[in-house]
């Protein structure tokens, strides 16, 4: 039994873990690098393993830093199974077609402007198409519920327990044997926080022997949500009476329906104006809040309640739903109003044409909710950049900006330690999906286990 570690190691992006046993291989995960360009070509470095010789593929969850690369391992020649949940599926479903749409048009624009240099080198290929994607569907399965044992063959078992990361987002543990040996291991995906609106928080974690276990926010504590809830509101209540735009650079699957969520409760509990207009301009966010309100299984019983109710959790009077591109140009012409789009990271999509008109304002606001990692356009901003590239232009940065940790989908230092501490005294723990100070910080913490922080294409005997 081999475990071996073929993405987030020691970085945030592009989960990929591998089992091997009874002449099994099983995926964990195979997600997108995100980031600068030096990401960008570590999507098209080798995988570290035959796609062909991949059994199984167990996907905790639908963002694309976990299963944007799927699309390439099927095209590569993997013919196995993908397990998940199915509220994760659909996710997927969104998230890998919006993929290869933003791989094919990059690939147009690389050689467009090549070809306006006279450059005769090779024309750049997408990293994957919309065929690819297409595909790379048909290998999905959906498991029967959380908690229900799925057996992938003779003496490999898997589990999926809810993550409360995201819709569908799972742990997964998988119970191997061979050779009258026994082993557990547990993969933790995304965690979420506890106390959320829409989802339950995660479920108590089963003991395991060896724990792969992620660490995006393991050297520190969030901000507490109320607070969090008011710092939005403040930011939308000065930026608004100023006569700016509030720009929300938001990942589409989550944060997005969170947003909304807030947003309804604030205009009906009076706290933001009551002619306040919001758009929503993000077609895969659209979707996804579709999909969100298809699987409602997922809910917790709070968000329930709305529904009984005979409420949308995600729906208010202001709300714009904007799908077509011409429609998302004229919000240029936009003054006063909220506009939520994505990139989260922003690394691409609309919010980058948003920046574009608004970043050089004073009296605009961007506010950031979610995590941005190293080198991406959001980070650089959050970090004080007084100019920023903006779609191949030099943009000052004179709006407001601010930076609301509280809204994050992901455990912080203290639930990490929570959680870990529910798995049973693992033998060994690794690290997975966090930089390496915050890796660090949180292996400072765990006590009981030997802590390892694996490399990328680093290998282990269980």
């Amino acid at each position: 039994m081999r475990i071996a570690f073929h993405g987030a190691a020691r970085n945030v992006t592009g989960s990929c873990h591998l089992l091997e046993c009874r002449n099994k291989r099983i995926l964990i995960d195979c997600g997108l690098y995100q980031g600068n360009r030096e990401m960008d070509e570590e999507n098209r470095h080798d995988f570290g393993f035959d796609p062909a010789s991949i059994d199984y593929l167990l996907l905790t969850h639908g963002h694309l830093d976990h299963c944007g690369r799927i699309p390439l391992l099927s095209r590569l020649g993997f013919k196995g199974t993908i397990l998940t949940t199915a509220a994760t599926r659909e996710l997927a479903r969104l998230v890998l077609l919006d993929s290869a749409r933003l791989q094919e048009e990059e690939a147009r624009y690389r050689n467009y402007k090549a070809s306006k240099r006279r450059d005769r080198g090779e024309a750049v290929e997408p990293l994957y198409d919309t065929l690819d994607a297409l595909n790379s569907l048909n290998a999905f399965a959906d498991i029967a519920s959380f908690a229900q044992p799925h057996e992938l063959c003779p003496g490999i078992r898997a589990t999926f327990h809810d993550a409360g990361h995201i819709l569908g987002s799972a742990c997964i543990l998988v119970e191997m044997e061979e050779g009258g040996r026994q082993h557990r291991v547990l993969f933790s995906g995304d965690l979420g926080c506890e106390g959320r609106a829409i989802l339950p928080d995660p479920a108590r974690p089963p003991h395991a022997d060896t724990v792969v276990m992620e660490s995006t926010y393991g050297d520190r504590l969030h901000k507490s949500l109320k607070p969090s809830i008011e710092e939005f509101y403040l930011a939308i209540n000065t930026t608004v009476a100023r006569g700016g735009n509030v720009l929300v650079p938001s990942f589409a699957l989550e944060r997005t329906q969170e947003l909304l969520y807030y947003l309804r409760e604030g205009l009906e509990q009076g706290r933001l104006p009551n002619h306040l207009q919001v758009y929503l301009d993000s077609p895969m966010a659209i979707s996804a809040t579709q999909v969100f309100r298809r699987h409602r299984e997922c809910f917790d019983a709070e968000t329930w309640a709305v529904v009984a109710s005979g409420r949308d959790p995600f729906d208010f009077p202001g709300l714009n739903i904007v799908r077509d591109v011409s429609e998302s140009m004229t919000l240029k012409q936009m003054r006063g109003a909220v506009i939520i789009a994505g990139s989260g990271m922003c690394t691409g999509g609309r919010i980058r044409h948003h920046l574009r008109h608004n970043l050089w304002r004073r009296e605009a606001s961007v506010v950031f909710v979610g995590y941005a990692a190293e080198g991406t356009l959001a980070r650089q901003i959050i970090e004080g950049a007084e100019v920023v590239r903006v779609l191949h232009e030099e943009v000052e940065v004179n709006a407001e900006i601010h930076t609301i940790g509280g809204f994050s989908a992901h455990a912080d230092q203290r639930e990490l330690l929570d959680w870990h501490a529910l798995t049973g005294n693992p033998e060994r723990t690794f690290l997975v999906h966090g930089e390496e100070a915050a890796m660090q910080a949180l292996a400072d913490q765990l006590t009981g286990t030997t802590v390892a922080m694996p490399r990328l294409h680093e290998s282990f005997v269980l």
